[in-house]
């Protein structure tokens, strides 16, 4: 049968032993997991001390999927005492691997640790009580095999495990999945105004905002019979199309047809249709864009735009000045710039922040115990789901990370 012990600090041991093996070598075992000598080793079950070394686990009365509290016992003046709060903070800060441990685990509680008594107090004993009512909820759950809601929190449980296996799988062998990508920029002059455009080959137009058209002294380019609107979630006007600018890369000079287009987070977007008629390559090997038999390298993270940043941080750039005037007072405001994949008229690549945050899922489940899940590296959606299954108790839906 499988068993999980639980410290105080939320740490989680699991084990796999046969119903008749005896306390004491269950002890031997988890000192080979936890490193708690056998001799300081406190067990609690039910609110029962285990205490007869020559008990079975089916004698204590332990059935499999069970959970078990394990605590540390000190010597003070002699005698063999149950380690409080305090005892356990000097613990912590003495072992660097447990605080490092606790760190990427449990940030509130190494905080406290170091700089709250109180509040580490506070937070043991808060996680002794959902020990308290996780045995309860099992208990309750395992109580009557025939109830339908049972089951179902059961199969949601287990679905829940594979679920956080796989992103502990994920974690360990393809850690690079969960890094945030740097966009592709590169360094142009546009009219002799330097632009720092943002390469997109899935973007069918070469797009350039309003904004940056100005600047470049090509507004008096534009030809308006080609405004119109460019439709998704949302709409985004088009003012119109500047069919032939000078673009320079490196030391090379472009005839470069750029469509003008309202947004604020994308100066330049060089897309497809230039791509394709200068025959460049993106070469994510040297991490350069190659044109021409010239080779220019992409900006590093530090010398992207400072929207880019913002994006990318998820900073929404609400101090912004609108791009571009509107006379109709009933129109929509303006999206984020179309482009990272997407047509003209295809769907944005980035939701804007207010509706995102609308789409956020409610939750009945403290905000706290949702942040610390997320902190392990789950989404919200994943944290929520995970509380569901694990009945609300934090530490159940944290310890599927660590099975």
């Amino acid at each position: 049968m499988k068993l999980t012990f639980v410290t105080d600090l939320g740490q989680s041991f699991v084990v796999e032993i046969d119903p008749d093996m005896e306390l004491e070598n269950v002890m031997a075992l988890l000192e080979a997991e936890s490193g708690i000598p056998i001799a300081e080793q406190s067990i609690h079950y039910e609110g029962r001390d285990l205490s007869n070394p020559k008990a079975t686990m089916k004698e204590c009365g332990v059935g499999d999927q069970a959970m078990l509290l394990l605590r540390r016992k000190v010597s003070v003046a002699g005698r063999t005492l149950e380690q409080d709060a305090e005892m356990m903070r000097f613990q912590v800060l003495g072992d660097p691997a447990l605080m490092r441990q606790l760190q990427q685990t449990n940030p509130e509680i190494a905080q406290a640790a170091q700089n709250d008594p109180a509040r580490f107090a506070e937070l043991l004993g808060q996680t002794r009580q959902r020990h308290v009512e996780a045995e309860a909820e099992v208990a309750r759950l395992e109580a009557d095999p025939f109830d339908i809601e049972s089951q179902r929190r059961i199969e949601e449980a287990i679905r829940q495990q594979a679920v956080m296996e796989n992103l502990e799988h994920a974690m360990e062998y393809s850690p690079e999945s969960f890094g945030r990508v740097t966009m592709l920029y590169i360094p142009v002059e546009v009219n002799g105004h330097p632009v720092k455009a943002f390469v997109d080959s899935g973007a069918q137009s070469t797009i350039m905002s309003p904004e940056c058209a100005e600047a470049c002294g090509i507004m008096r380019l534009i030809d308006k019979r080609f405004e119109g609107i460019a439709r998704g979630v949302g709409t985004a006007r088009i003012f119109g199309r500047v069919h032939s600018a000078q673009l320079k890369l490196a030391d090379i000079h472009l005839a470069c047809s750029f469509t003008i287009m309202e947004g604020r987070d994308v100066d330049l977007l060089f897309g497809l249709d230039m791509l394709k008629a200068h025959q460049a390559c993106i070469d994510l090997g040297k991490n350069v864009l190659r044109i021409q038999d010239r080779e220019v390298k992409f900006l590093a993270e530090h010398e992207l735009p400072d929207k880019a940043r913002s994006l990318d941080a998820g900073v929404p750039d609400g101090d912004a000045p609108q791009a571009g005037p509107s006379s109709n007072p009933q129109s929509p405001p303006p999206q984020p710039f179309p482009g990272s994949g997407h047509t003209i008229g295809g769907i944005p690549a980035r939701t804007p922040p207010a509706v995102a945050q609308s789409q956020a899922r409610p939750s009945p489940f403290p905000e706290a115990a949702i942040t610390t899940l997320m902190g392990l590296g789950a989404t919200r959606e994943l944290a929520i789901s995970s509380l569901e299954a694990a009945g609300g108790n934090v530490d159940i839906a944290a310890s599927f990370l660590f099975q």
